[in-house]
């Protein structure tokens, strides 16, 4: 299933034009989804219809898919009924958030209104709500998962618990997404606003590793930015993600030679199917390399998990095969020419038996 990224707008608490001058900005580094919040009516019908249509109507004139989420007081506000979705239609909405739960047959036959209004569900619940659901042979392809977020500190899901939920619906193949957090943005629904994460361990990590956490879990779609606004860096970082394949961060030692940087950054790597425990190994890279000479450097030294060595000249047959580490040890055949940044280290334990996987270059010491 194709990736997204997505940010949130919360109309009700934030100035319309600034949404706009965001959404487009947003568009500029390949965002193409909106959680929309429809929490509360402050105004008449009219002019909430009026001020939804026109963001709405903007969203999708410069490719986005826009997600509603909408309190259950909202109908009874607004005089309307989850048996039509008319409405939601009307406003250009793909798809309505249900923060309420039924009895399955209900949203089972919600998936098949008229309007092909897609409805999604409340991911964060290890419950058998989405099987319930299933049983009443729901139009999956109209059926969408999204985890919750949480504005409160220390009140996130740990990451045990987002796995459990989340493996509910990957194994029905439903479409999922979860929420990161902007360390720069600062409006949400809420009047506490400790950031916007599904998951707690990402409160106060950087976009890009939030994103890269999500996305190598293999349990997420669409990753979404809960809060607003984030700020144009942190958009351009995201938008450069490659979303498909583990990219990890390498900060590198003072002195690294061209073969080195040639094999770091300019070749596809993957870890051996036949593992072990002490470090990932990417073996291809040897081969292509073997008549390069790579004489020692920064190599009598006791390696950290997360650094990331090259065999050097006294390395036999091993010479150029790239390796990181996971369990600490010493090695002088080795060359350490660099370190997976601070904030990714959480990706190691994603380096499995055939992961393919690259570098991008970060700092150089």
């Amino acid at each position: 299933m194709k990736r997204k990224l997505g940010v949130s707008v919360y109309p009700d608490h934030s100035d319309i034009e600034r949404d706009r001058e965001y959404l487009q900005q947003a568009a500029g580094h390949g965002f193409s989804r909106i959680f929309m919040s429809m929490l509360e009516v402050t105004e008449d019908k009219d002019a909430v219809v009026k001020k939804f249509k026109d963001l709405i109507g903007f969203a999708k004139g410069i490719g986005y898919e826009i997600i509603l989420d909408v309190a259950p007081n909202i109908f009874d506000d607004l005089g309307i009924s989850y048996d039509d979705m008319g409405f939601f239609h009307d406003l250009g909405a793909d798809a309505i958030r249900l923060d309420v739960g039924f009895d399955g047959s209900k949203e089972a036959m919600l998936t098949y209104n008229p309007y092909g209004v897609a409805i999604e569900l409340n991911m964060s619940n290890d419950v058998a709500y989405l099987d319930n659901i299933l049983t009443y042979q729901a139009n999956k392809p109209y059926l969408y998962g999204c985890h919750n977020f949480y504005p409160q500190d220390g009140t996130a899901l740990p990451y045990e618990f987002f796995e459990k939920c989340s493996i509910r619906f990957r194994e029905q193949g439903i479409r999922t997404a979860a929420f990161i957090t902007s360390q720069a943005g600062n409006i949400g629904p809420w009047d506490i606003n400790d950031g916007l994460p599904t998951l707690e361990c990402h409160r106060y990590l950087p976009v890009v590793a939030q994103a890269k956490h999500l996305w190598a879990s293999g349990y997420v779609d669409d990753v979404i930015i809960g809060n607003a606004y984030a700020s144009e860096e942190e958009l351009k970082a995201l938008g450069e993600i490659n979303r498909y394949q583990l990219e990890l961060t390498l900060d590198l030692v003072e002195v690294v030679n061209p073969v080195e940087e040639t094999i770091a950054f300019g070749q596809q790597h993957y870890r051996r199917g036949d593992i072990t425990s002490r470090m990932a190994r990417s073996t291809e890279v040897r081969k292509v390399f073997k008549h390069d000479p790579n004489p020692p450097h920064d190599h009598k030294i006791m390696f950290q998990r997360g650094d990331v060595v090259i065999g050097n000249d006294g390395f036999g047959k091993y010479k150029n095969e790239l390796q990181v580490i996971l369990e600490p040890h010493e090695d002088s055949r080795k060359n350490k020419i660099g370190s997976i940044a601070p904030e990714e280290m959480i990706l190691l334990d994603f380096i499995l038996p055939w992961t393919k996987f690259r570098f991008k270059k970060g700092r150089c010491d």
